[in-house]
């Protein structure tokens, strides 16, 4: 099947065919033809399977023979969770675009308003943004979404986890009833399929793979070891690559932050990307990491959508996602458009409950392989179950004692011929010396003995009189006399 078949017009197809474009992918051949029929859609697909083209081109074609925006007006607007995503929806929309006359532009934070502002001032065609930036311009009077004719939620699972849901409900009860709503995600947790339900009419659900599975040419395992092994592991499976692209997921920003430092320490170029970088930081890393100036790309979750550069040969999760279904769109940034890839992930012992809840929401183990030489640890293989899996609200107590062994410590009673001096007798006080009762710990403050040897009670703490029953000292009591005389 070809693009032709699909009932695109002859401009988009010969754009297609010069951006070398001629099959489309299982998702754009089923949802396409549906939304030229004006339908609503569920599109579900694994990341990397073509989502964006299965809605951009449609709009371009039923956008196309009608009359511009009008100012401050919008015609469809595409929503998407982080900044980079937004631009290269963008991107993707301006090269299919090329050959027909429409505007359209991308509104984030990150960045200053006023030009935003100002774009927006002469009404565009096709409107990209963030949700929280485009409330910021509505609440603005900047733009009106009263003559949309297609809204577009884009990675609409990762925007609920994000916490933009109560932000769309509100941009979607300001867009007209009788608009089409496209809903494309790689899952489909319970919250957005309450959404599709409430906002979307009649809707054709587009499946073209089973729900919460990995991206199929991903080479994807898990290593164990100690979390102070890991950056010794991270380093030895980049170098490994010899130059080739990597992305490693932390779950903080301080994480991505502290990894890139020591990573360039030891002289492998590496840049971090997380919601604290600028906008023109972040430009900056996916540039360097496109150009393979930057090899490394160190990234949180909340850039995991966003980052569509081919040839990525090695996803790392550095560390555990707490949301299980965040593990396939990290893995998915490797083995984009056709390609294979690898993935690996470090798992510590207190992360193997999240390790467990991923294996669940995939339906099958992920595959164990060796750590790099010096970090392996066989947590699978452990004799005395150091690495028992914990549970996410467990950790161990610092000093803990092991199942099984005997206490220690000055409060245990030595052994016969150990502890005394020459002399002296077992379990008998040294003489002038009361010895304290049987099970207490002398260390304790409420541990006070008497003359006799017997425990008793701590001393209560003096009741703090209030100010009207404070006693005055003898001086003062002798100037307030004198005042009164």
């Amino acid at each position: 099947m070809t693009f032709s078949e699909l009932g695109l017009s002859k401009a988009l197809v010969d754009t297609l065919d010069g951006l070398k474009l001629v099959k489309p992918t299982p998702i754009q051949a089923q949802a396409i033809p549906l939304v030229l029929e004006g339908r609503d859609v569920i599109g579900l697909a694994q990341t990397g399977t073509g989502k964006t083209a299965a809605f951009s081109l449609p709009i371009l074609q039923r956008l196309a023979p009608g009359k511009r925006a009008a100012p401050k007006k919008v015609r469809a607007l595409i929503l998407s969770p982080t900044r980079e995503l937004s631009a290269q929806i963008a991107k993707s929309v301006k090269d299919y675009g090329r050959k027909l006359n429409m505007t359209s532009t991308v509104v984030v934070g990150g960045v200053s308003i006023r030009p935003q502002i100002k774009a927006l001032s002469t009404g565009i065609d096709i409107l990209i943004a963030t949700p929280g930036r485009l409330i910021d311009l509505i609440d603005q009077r900047a733009v009106s979404l009263n003559e949309i004719e297609v809204v577009v939620l884009d990675e609409a699972d990762q925007m609920l986890d994000i916490g933009f849901m109560p932000a769309i409900k509100r941009i979607l009860a300001m867009t007209p009833a009788a608009r089409q709503t496209l809903l494309f995600s790689a899952t489909m947790p319970k919250e957005i399929r309450e959404l599709s339900s409430r906002h979307l009419k009649d809707p054709t659900e587009v499946s073209v793979i089973p729900a919460k599975k990995t991206a199929d040419r991903v080479d994807h395992s898990v290593m164990h070891m100690q979390s102070s092994s890991k950056m010794g592991a991270l380093a030895s499976l980049i170098r490994e690559q010899q130059g080739e692209r990597v992305i490693v997921f932390t779950r903080t920003k301080r994480g991505a932050d502290k990894a890139a430092k020591r990573l360039d320490a030891e002289g492998i170029a590496a840049a971090a990307i997380h919601g604290n970088k600028s906008q023109g930081q972040r430009e900056r890393a996916l540039a360097g990491f496109r150009a393979g100036t930057v090899p490394v790309l160190i990234a949180t979750d909340i850039a995991a959508r966003g980052i569509d550069v081919p040839g990525v040969s090695l996803v790392i999760n550095y560390e555990l996602p707490n949301v299980p279904e965040v593990y396939v769109h990290r893995i998915g940034r490797t083995a984009r458009a056709g390609a294979s890839g690898t993935a690996v992930t470090f798992c510590a012992p207190d992360e193997r409950s999240l390790l467990r809840d991923i294996e669940k929401l995939l339906k099958t183990p992920v595959p164990v392989v060796k750590a790099p030489e010096g970090t392996y640890v066989d947590a699978l293989a452990d004799p005395d179950g150091d690495f028992a899996p914990l549970n996410r609200t467990q950790r161990p107590r610092q000093g803990a004692r092991p199942a099984g062994a005997k206490p220690q410590g000055r409060g245990r009673k030595p052994a016969q011929g150990q502890g005394a001096k020459p002399g002296q007798q077992q379990g008998k006080p040294q003489q002038g010396k009361p010895a304290a009762a049987a099970g207490a710990n002398r260390h304790h403050p409420s541990a006070v003995a008497n003359h006799k040897g017997e425990q008793q009670p701590a001393s209560k703490t003096r009741r703090r009189r209030r100010s009207g029953d404070r006693r005055p000292r003898p001086e003062q009591g002798e100037a307030r006399a004198a005042v009164q005389a």
